[in-house]
Order: structure tokens, then C-alpha cells, then sequence
């Protein structure tokens, strides 16, 4: 009507809307199809899969294993690649998976696949949590109680410390919720003990699982017991260094030009701008180390931990290139033969093997039987040949051969190599057994409120003799001992991860930090922190350490911050016990019970909490049983009702503990 009947306009301007709507559907399909595209190719570069739909593909190419793993340093994957490796031997087909690389949910799925097993290396981290990579998992597993996973055959293998309260928790609770769901269990639960002898634990374990897996399908093993290569050798003779990885953990030439986010897979090179002796005196050497976090955007909290890549040292790459005859320039990529693999290279390729075994393999701790079993037919002489196998195998003789020749004497590759002079290893077989390089974590000694962008690093820097007359030196704390600052720029690789060792929300509650040696390292972020809350102007309550250390002379690390603090109000009682100064040795669990009427009133009357750091295997125990004896002297209770009170005060957060064993 507002037209007046004029036709060719009205036609006209429907022509224009139809023409508009046209264009806006094609620009909305292209940058629908552009999405799409782009999260292929994000899923591509990172790795990451849509879903468990893609084991499932993967499966259809005639794998019906998959080893889940949940890993903090590296040994549940090593364990899942060895079991995924070991299906080949029993006519079956298998892969190591990560679980934060699938959706989860499509687990039940595997059911349709013949022959399907499901196998989870699970390792527990800290106080009972599962690893970082397997958190979401976890997550998953608590929230869905209506999730059917009957027709799943299962079987998992722990990995865990006894020294620790919540030993192997992971693994019990995957085993335990994934039979609830209905998933099927065909083999018993493994509980592997680092406290002991985890390698004999899974040995063990897998000796008898193999058997029970043929059983339960109706397949056998081979008669082929030699070793299967899962990466072949290529040499690059004509490479453009440009695109040869010189230690970039993740992402090529990451060190050159540093993107955030920094975490795991793509480490901040943070510059060091300290590096003291914190002890006096004696045959150790306790260190300080400030790193300089400036521009990265990473934050932090008192008690959180930084990880730091360490690299090894030359001298040994040296030496074992000397000992194998190998030109360690050389650009080699080792790619795995199974093209459908997530996997493609045992660590960053192409590159050298200098980079190789300097950056990316673990060349210093005493190898796995696996490793010896599959570089035994190397050994040109058959006793060793003989004995390299026997230590590989679960007889009580070959248990009691590892344990003493290889354990108990620390013997790492070069040792071996040394003093097996037949054995004579090809470079990339070898490269290819080697366990990767891992990160080490240490509890930051700052507090992020006093120290925005530095992070604080106490360590001692570990160095011993081996019953074979060598120096084995720590990796990560040499290598730090050397970052010096001396006018050219030190870096350190690092990221952060978080905890859950934190102060009490309220600023009021008071806390007993106990923490001798370098357990001492969250506490000077504790003192930092409270220290800066009292300078806000906010009340805070009783802030107690309790520190110990051999000799008042050599190492009391942190003296004069100590006491200094002291002297402030922010530390209220500082109580440190010298443990060799006199004929008897005194602890920091004898100081607690020589205050036992101000330490029960802390935690009983007034809502203290406790913190507990350094090494789990006696310090941490010692202090546990100190208080258990403080709540029977002085509440009248018994040792089961004290052990009771000490377990509700971990769970309510007021017992927090960040040890080491």
C-alpha cells in the first residue's frame, strides 16, 4: 500500500532482500566452514583427538588394546607403552593413549570392538589426587553415575608410594568406580610400590596379567620373542637447521620466540637472576635460585610448585657417543611404523642425537628391565647376552641380579655400557628404549603478593658415590648449581603447577609451619605472605615454624630472614632444632612435643592449621606419630581416637602436607 501499487519498485526491492538473504547465508556456511576447519587443523597441531570415536577408527585398523596412562613423570606412560608393545606378542594390536587427548565419555564404545581391552596405568600424585593429565578423567568418573559401561573389559595397574597416607588411590578408585559402571574386570588390580621396587611390582604384575588376556580371548602368545622396533631411523643429510628441534620441548623454535600461555608443553625461559650458597659451611651445597618471570603472565601462589626441564650433562652425552662410535651431530628422526599412531616420534624430531640425549632422553637414572631385555641381543658375549635377559625376567634370580647389579650399585646406561664392554647397542634402538627426560618440581620459596615476577627456588644439590666407585650427580640440581650469573643471560625452562598447599583463608587462623632442610622452601613464602597481609593492616594470628637442620654453624639456611622476621611479629615463635650440634640427636617432632601445651591449644582451642614439608618417609611420619602422642598425653585420648582426629583435621584442609620420599 505504501507503494502505491508501483510493481517495479516493490519487485525491485524484493529482489535486493532476496539478494541480501543470499549473501547472508553464504558468508554464514563459509565462516561455518572455516570454523570447522580450524578446529580440525588446532586438533591436528596439538595432537588432540575429537574423541575416543578415533581410538575407535584407530581400532579398525586392527587394534583392539588401549593402554590409558595418567603420568606426572613420565613412568605410567612408559609402563602403557611397554604394555601396548607387548600386545603384538599375543597376536593382538595396541596403543598408549592419554585421556586428556578423549572425550571419555565414549569409553562404553570400545564394546563394539572384538576383542576389546581397555588396560589404565594410573598414577597417584600427592595427597591421593590423580595426575594432571588424567584430572578431567577423574572429574568424569565422579559425576556420571548413570553411565553404562557393561561389555567393557578392563584391568588396571597402580602406581603409587607407601610412604604416602593415600597410597595408590588413583588406581583403586578407577578400578572400583569403573567395575560400578559395569565395566568388567579381567585381571586383578596391580599395586606397583616406588617405595620398594615398582619395576619389580609391574613385572610381576604383567607376568601373570599376559596369561589371563590369553585365557579370557582364547589367543596365545608367540614363540617370537625378539625385540619389535616401534620407530625406524631416518637420517637427514640435507635438512634446513631451521626446522631441526634444538631442545624446544613443544612447539619449534619455542625458545626463540616465546608465545604464551607457558605451561607444560610450552615452558617460559625465565632468566636467573640469583644463584647463592645458602649454607655456612659443610660438604653440601644448599642453593637460592631467583627466576625472573617478568612479561610471561604466569601467577603464582605461596605453595605452589615450580617445574623446571633440566638438561644433562655433556660430558656423559660425550662419553657415551665415544662408547657407541656415533657422530652425535648427525640429524636423525626416529618415526613411528605404525602410521595411525598419535605418536609420531619417541621425543621432538628431526634432530641430533646430541640434542637427543642431552634435552629429551634420561640417560643418569639405572634403566628399566624392558631396556636391558630388548639390548641384550646386542651383547656379543652370551653371558651377558644371558644375564641381561635373566635380569629382565620375574625368576627370584633375575629379580636379585637387577636389584644388586643394577639398583643397588645405581648403575645408569653409561655405567652399563662401561662395564659390559660386548654390549654394543645401536644409537637409535637405544634412543628409542630410553625413558624421556622430565620435568622436576620444586616447592616455590616466595610468595607472589612480595614477589609479583621472581620466583624462589631452595634445593640441595644432589651428589654421592655408587658401590662401583662413580659420582652420580643429580640432573636438575647441578645443572641449576651452573645457571650463573655472571653478565651473560642464565635461563631455565620452566612453568607452574598449582597446589593445594595454601594458607588458611583467614588471615586470623593461626599456622604451624613444620618443615626442616629445604622443606623450609614454602614457609619462606608463608612468612613473606603473612608478613605482607600484617603490613595491609590486617590482624593476623600466630604464625609458627618449626625448622631443623645438622649444625647452627653450617646449615641454617635462611638465618638472618628468619630472625629477622622473628624480631618483626610476623614469625611469633621460631623453634629450630640443630640435630647434630649435640650428643643426641634432636628432630623437629622433639621440639613439637617439648610445646606440646601451646602446640595442642593451636590446633584443639584456636583452629590452627598445620603444614608439613621435606621428606615423607621419616620426617613426615615422626612428626605424624609426635602428635598423635600430644593428643594422648593431653586429651586422655587412645591411639585409635588420635589417629581419628589427626585424619579428620587432613580432611577438613587444617593437615596439609607437600613431602617427598
Amino acid at each position: 500500500e505504501a507503494l502505491n501499487g508501483n510493481a517495479s519498485v516493490y519487485e525491485g526491492l524484493l529482489v535486493s532482500e532476496l539478494l541480501c538473504k543470499s549473501i547472508y547465508f553464504f558468508i554464514c556456511t563459509l565462516f561455518s566452514v572455516f570454523l570447522f576447519f580450524n578446529y580440525y587443523f588446532i586438533c591436528k597441531s596439538t595432537g588432540k583427538q575429537d574423541s575416543v570415536k578415533e581410538v575407535l577408527h584407530v581400532c579398525g585398523q586392527g587394534k583392539n588394546i588401549i593402554v590409558f596412562y595418567g603420568s606426572q613423570t613420565g613412568t605410567a606412560e612408559e609402563f602403557a607403552n611397554r604394555l601396548s608393545k607387548d600386545a603384538q606378542r599375543y597376536g593382538m594390536k595396541g596403543m598408549a593413549a592419554d585421556p586428556e587427548e578423549y572425550t571419555m565419555g565414549e569409553l562404553a564404545r570400545m564394546s563394539e570392538i572384538k576383542n576389546s581391552l581397555a588396560i589404565f596405568c594410573m598414577a597417584t600424585y600427592g595427597e591421593g589426587d590423580p595426575t594432571d593429565n588424567a584430572q578431567d578423567f577423574y572429574d568424569w568418573l565422579q559425576e556420571n553415575d548413570d553411565e553404562d559401561l557393561s561389555g567393557l573389559n578392563y584391568t588396571v595397574f597402580a602406581l603409587g608410594n607407601k610412604t604416602y597416607e593415600h597410597y595408590n588411590a588413583m588406581g583403586k578408585y578407577v578400578d572400583k568406580r569403573l567395575e560400578e559402571l559395569g565395566a568388567k574386570r579381567i585381571f586383578d588390580l596391580g599395586l606397583g610400590d616406588d617405595d620398594s621396587n615398582l619395576e619389580e611390582d609391574f613385572v610381576s604384575w604383567r607376568e601373570q596379567f599376559w596369561p589371563a588376556v590369553c585365557e579370557h580371548f582364547g589367543v596365545e602368545a608367540s614363540a617370537d620373542e625378539l625385540s619389535i622396533r616401534q620407530y625406524e631411523l631416518k637420517l637427514h643429510n640435507d635438512v634446513n637447521m631451521n626446522k631441526v628441534f634444538t631442545g624446544e620441548i613443544g612447539r619449534l623454535k619455542s625458545f626463540e620466540v616465546q608465545k604464551p600461555p607457558f605451561d607444560a608443553k610450552n615452558p617460559f625461559l625465565a632468566p636467573v637472576t640469583v644463584n647463592r650458597r645458602l649454607n655456612k659451611a659443610g660438604d653440601r651445597h644448599l642453593m637460592h635460585l631467583e627466576l625472573d618471570i617478568t612479561g610471561s603472565k604466569l601467577r603464582y601462589e605461596s605453595g605452589d610448585h615450580v617445574a623446571v626441564f633440566p638438561t644433562n650433562d655433556s660430558a656423559l652425552v660425550n662419553r657415551l657417543g665415544e662408547i657407541l662410535g656415533v657422530d652425535l651431530d648427525v640429524v636423525i628422526s626416529l618415526n613411528n611404523l605404525d602410521e595411525e599412531s598419535n605418536k609420531k616420534h619417541p621425543f621432538p624430531c628431526p634432530t641430533t642425537y646430541r640434542t637427543a640425549l642431552t634435552h629429551y632422553l634420561d640417560i643418569t637414572n639405572p634403566p628399566r628391565t624392558n631396556v636391558l631385555y630388548e639390548l641384550a641381543q646386542y651383547a656379543s658375549e652370551p653371558k651377558d647376552q644371558e644375564n641381561m635377559r635373566k635380569m629382565a625376567s620375574s625368576s627370584p634370580e633375575g629379580k636379585a641380579l637387577y636389584q644388586t647389579w643394577v639398583l643397588d650399585s645405581c648403575r645408569n646406561i653409561l655405567a652399563i655400557l662401561e662395564d659390559m664392554p660386548s654390549l654394543k647397542p645401536p644409537v637409535d634402538h637405544l634412543c628409542e628404549l630410553l625413558p624421556r627426560l622430565q620435568a622436576r618440581y620444586y616447592s616455590i620459596a616466595s610468595s607472589s603478593k612480595v614477589h609479583p615476577n621472581s620466583i624462589h627456588i631452595c634445593a640441595v644439590v644432589v651428589e654421592y658415590s655408587t658401590k662401583t666407585g662413580r659420582v652420580n650427580k643429580g640432573v636438575a640440581t647441578n645443572w641449576l648449581k651452573n645457571k650463573l650469573v655472571n653478565g651473560h643471560k642464565s635461563t631455565v625452562p620452566m612453568f607452574i603447577r598449582k597446589s593445594q598447599f595454601r594458607l588458611p583463608f583467614k588471615a586470623t587462623n593461626p599456622v604451624i609451619m613444620i618443615g626442616p632442610g629445604t622443606g623450609i622452601a614454602p614457609f619462606m613464602g608463608f612468612i613473606q605472605e603473612r608478613g605482607w597481609l600484617k603490613e595491609q593492616g590486617k590482624e593476623v594470628g600466630e604464625t609458627v615454624l618449626y625448622f631443623g637442620c645438622r649444625h647452627k654453624n653450617e646449615d641454617y639456611i635462611y638465618q638472618e630472614e628468619l630472625e629477622d622476621a622473628e624480631k618483626s611479629g610476623v614469625l611469633t615463635q621460631l623453634n629450630v632444632a640443630f640435630s647434630r650440634d649435640q650428643d643426641h640427636k634432636v628432630y623437629v617432632q622433639h621440639l613439637l612435643k617439648k610445646n606440646k601445651e601451646h602446640v595442642w591449644k593451636l590446633i584443639h582451642t584456636d583452629n590452627a592449621h598445620l603444614y608439613v614439608c621435606g621428606d615423607a618417609r621419616n620426617m613426615a611420619k615422626d612428626v605424624q606419630t609426635a602428635l598423635y602422642e600430644i593428643a594422648e598425653e593431653l586429651e586422655g585420648m587412645t591411639r585409635t581416637q588420635a589417629t581419628d582426629y589427626i585424619k579428620k583435621l587432613m580432611t577438613k584442609g587444617r593437615y596439609s602436607q607437600d613431602v617427598w620420599s
